[in-house]
């Protein structure tokens, strides 16, 4: 725990033990805490190789949790990573990290669009073979992708096929393009293009759930192990409710947090033309937040009606079922209109519950965790060793209830502003979030931000969690030193480098 009123001792202690271990081994035999069986023992000692689900939103915040029941009862059900982030807090790069496991410097997916974003980036530097849909599907698992894949993907594409493009990897791809309104879309199912339209019916989160729920059917009527992606374009704006749902929760207001309309205390030069909320403004924001609990309720209940067919179907004892976000979202905190693209935890720490076989129910895991796992995790619970030249390492020992004590230390997070703003639907205002090129390490306890302009941020969340002072000019030279020694480590880390630790492994704290 850091101590602001002693800030030399504690940020001393906090650099040194940064600088000693980076991120711990990633090796099968070291995943487990000392007598536990390895994590792909215990996941795969039963007759049938495990099933996954896996659905992930977009731009969904902790902060609409709450209005999820089927995802709150998952955390009764199972373990929630209390302390798990993304890579970047934008669509390309996270779902890139997703894909693949590795970070943005390694995908060479950084922003949205444009020489080093989206999905010609994505196809550019080879990452669709990287992802984990052909691992498994050469596992011997049948593979289904649904929803949103990379902004620039347009189901119609042929990249160079005779009829419009499914990536390697997938038995069944159903995936739109500019889904986010909810209708009007076309979905490429399967190489044919198919066109929606604006009746209820046509409501995409619902099309995606029948569809998800029709190829559980199809996959345990085959007796053959299944991975499956749904990744939902809700709550991304303009956040559009199913029609059933546009009435839900009457006058509700966004939360006013002790970051909300708040400056940041010794704020970079990105912050300084930011002025207070004006009551226009806030306004805005309640209603838009509004809207984004009214959109994810179709969500919230294609995740009850999956969890009925898994048991119907008569696999839900043998089906890990996880949710997750590719980034946050801010609302007023530190005075920044609705957006992402920070490094503050509004915008980089995301919700992420995982049930299954073996799995504990009401266990928070606190140790740090990054979409990067993503990839490594899914390989592992499937039986597959996971590439070396994933930077992310395997959650299944963590789901699993064992304690892990050789864990990583920090994370990294790194985030390119975009050269062009046409056609990014994540395109910000400078109000809303858009600040320069940075890397950060985030801790348990601790974000420390350098920025491409020079300037930096260090904040001590153990005492400061909403980030409001930025504590960067106390630190003395040998602490900067130290904090960009193990930043300059990561960002240049390749595979095992970024999961390698030197030195002293001391015991992380308890999870609950």
């Amino acid at each position: 725990m850091l101590d602001s009123r002693q800030p030399g001792r504690v940020l001393s202690a906090l650099c040194v033990a940064l600088a000693a271990v980076l991120l711990a081994s990633c090796t099968r035999g070291e995943d487990t805490a000392d007598g536990d069986p390895s994590p792909t023992a215990s996941a795969s000692s039963s007759a049938h190789e495990p099933n996954v689900v896996y659905v992930l939103t977009d731009d969904l915040a902790w902060n609409l949790v709450k209005y999820m029941p089927h995802v709150r009862q998952m955390e009764k059900n199972g373990t929630t990573f209390t302390n798990f982030f993304v890579t970047d807090s934008l669509c390309c790069p996270s779902r890139s990290s997703i894909f693949t496991g590795q970070y943005p410097h390694n995908t060479g997916v950084f922003t949205n669009n444009g020489r080093d974003g989206g999905y010609g980036a994505f196809l550019k530097n080879d990452d669709e073979q990287k992802s984990f849909g052909p691992a498994l599907q050469r596992a011997g698992y049948r593979t289904g992708f649904m929803g949103k894949y990379l902004n620039g993907y347009q189901p119609a594409d042929r990249n160079r096929t005779s009829k419009p493009y499914v990536p390697p990897g997938w038995d069944e791809w159903d995936v739109a393009g500019d889904g986010y309104p909810e209708f009007d879309y076309d979905l490429n199912e399967n190489g044919t293009v198919v066109p929606y339209g604006h009746e209820p019916r046509d409501y995409l989160t619902d099309v995606l759930s029948k569809k998800a729920r029709s190829f559980v059917g199809s996959s345990a009527k085959a007796g053959k192990p299944f991975m499956l992606e749904v990744a939902t374009f809700a709550p991304h704006g303009p956040s559009t409710p199913a029609p059933r749902d546009e009435n839900a929760y009457p006058g509700l207001t966004a939360p006013r947090t002790n970051a909300y309309d708040k400056g940041t205390l010794n704020a970079p030069k990105w912050q300084h033309t930011l002025s207070p909320l004006t009551s226009k403004e806030q306004r805005d924001i309640d209603e838009k937040f509004a809207k984004r609990v009214r959109s994810v309720q179709a969500v919230d209940a294609m995740i009850g009606r999956l969890e009925s067919t898994l048991k119907e179907q008569g696999v839900a004892d043998d089906t890990y079922f996880v949710f997750g976000s590719d980034n946050g979202f801010h609302m007023g905190e530190h005075r920044l209109r609705p957006g992402k693209q920070t490094v503050y935890d509004t915008d980089i720490k995301v919700p992420m519950m995982v049930t299954g076989p073996g799995v504990p129910a009401g266990r928070r895991v606190s140790r740090l965790a990054e979409n990067i796992d993503m990839n490594p995790t899914f390989q592992e619970l499937a039986g597959v060793k996971p590439p070396s030249t994933v930077d992310g390492r395997s959650l299944a020992g963590l789901m699993h209830g064992h304690t892990e004590d050789d864990w990583r230390r920090a994370l990294l997070v790194e985030h390119h502003r975009a050269a062009s703003k046409n056609g990014d639907p994540d395109a910000a205002p400078d109000n809303s979030g858009d600040p320069p090129d940075y890397e950060a390490l985030r801790t348990t306890d601790a974000l420390y931000v350098e920025y491409s302009d020079g300037e930096r941020e260090f904040y001590s969340t153990a005492s400061d969690p909403d980030e409001l002072n930025n504590r960067a000019g106390s630190l003395s030279d040998a602490q900067r030193a130290s904090l960009q020694r193990t930043l300059t480590a990561l960002r240049h880390c390749n595979g095992p480098s970024c999961r390698t630790a030197s030195g002293s492994t001391r015991r992380a704290p308890e999870d609950d």
